[in-house]
């Protein structure tokens, strides 16, 4: 009788405790243009997003523009439009995930580098064996979990909302900075 009430006791503290914050940042803006545009020269960018073209990119992403404000970088080599790095966050399960998109004058995916990964699992999406599925991606291919871009075990939520995300630069790409 004793134990159980000492444990009722402690309880309420073991609760208010909560999980323990975690955040590993891996690469700056600079250091992603670096590795995916290697050698451009970049200019940055910002793109403003009204009401309407916010809802144009949910039609057409799937997922919703959560900001009215996009920053992303030109990059150039010899006067050359290569194409852009944009960068951008979404959820993971919890926490944001900071992630950067190069696509190039051609309309595809580069590459992608995750920057800043702060959920305590799933941080497998920062292996460049699954990063690497999203190369040569244009908005003519299906952007489907386990179809063309493989799922990871435990990191189910990064690894669909890194897709959607990088479907949803696409789709910026298209609309506004098309050449």
């Amino acid at each position: 009788m004793t134990a159980h009430r000492w444990s009722a006791f402690f309880l309420p503290v073991a609760v208010l405790a909560g999980p323990t914050a975690y955040a590993t940042d891996y690469l700056t803006a600079a250091q992603a243009q670096e590795q995916l545009f290697p050698g451009a020269q970049f200019s940055e960018q910002t793109l403003k997003f009204s009401g309407e073209q916010r809802d144009r990119i949910k039609a057409a992403a799937g997922v919703r523009q959560r900001t009215d404000e996009m920053k992303l970088w030109r990059a150039e080599k010899n006067g050359k439009l290569q194409g852009w790095l944009m960068v951008d966050e979404v959820i993971g399960k919890h926490e944001f995930i900071t992630y950067a998109t190069a696509i190039g004058a051609d309309g595809k995916v580069i590459g992608v580098e995750i920057m800043s990964y702060r959920e305590t699992h799933g941080g497998q999406v920062r292996e460049q064996s699954w990063r690497k599925q999203f190369a040569g991606k244009s908005l003519s291919d299906p952007f489907k979990l386990d179809q063309d871009i493989q799922n990871i075990s435990g990191a189910t939520l990064s690894c669909r909302n890194v897709m959607d995300g990088v479907k949803r630069m696409l789709v910026i790409q298209q609309m506004f900075l098309k050449t």
